[in-house]
């Protein structure tokens, strides 16, 4: 039983090409390429941007030639902090890459990952918006319910007879009266 290939027993992973996750948005190509190379020649780097926001989307992939050093990187760097940003670092997967060039950058690529944290973000502040506006609105209607309480209460210390000069009042009392 060789200690070979630790869980990675599903398809052939793209043994030279690593998967970097947890990217600070400071963190570029170049400081990518930066914080690699030390492990070795570096083939190729990429932050795919979010076409919307010119952003990357907090991950890259970083290719080297050799996949020994890859490896190294890969144990040396997962889990270390970059820009105060702890980094995840696992081989990428091969469906990942292929689709060439425009494959990977325009696509978001391990969306599953990143952006359902994001998006679930999205959906709390959403409903913190909501049952603020909520509560906005209720406090709104007790005041308003208050205030007519109050108007009416100080009509009615004023005269009880009223009705008259009141011309709504007055239809009211002769549709209840037909």
């Amino acid at each position: 039983m060789s200690g070979h290939g630790h869980g990675q027993g599903q398809m052939a992973v793209q043994k030279n090409t690593l998967y970097v996750g947890g990217l600070a948005e400071e963190v570029n190509e170049a400081i990518l390429h930066a914080a690699f190379i030390p492990f070795g020649e570096i083939k190729d780097v990429k932050t795919p941007l979010d076409q919307a926001t010119q952003k990357h989307r907090s991950f890259g992939f970083v290719t080297f030639l050799e996949r020994d050093d890859a490896a190294s990187a890969m144990d040396n760097l997962d889990g270390s902090e970059l820009y105060g940003r702890v980094l995840t670092v696992n081989y990428a997967l091969p469906e990942r890459i292929k689709g060439g060039e425009q494959g990977w950058a325009a696509q978001p690529i391990w969306a599953d990952a990143d952006t359902w944290f994001e998006r679930q973000q999205q959906e709390e502040e959403m409903q913190r918006l909501q049952a603020e506006h909520q509560a906005a609105m209720k406090a709104a209607e007790e005041l308003h319910r208050k205030k007519m309480t109050e108007d009416r209460e100080g009509e009615k210390d004023e005269d009880d007879t009223d009705v008259r000069d009141d011309p709504m009042a007055m239809a009211e009392v002769l549709n209840q009266r037909s």
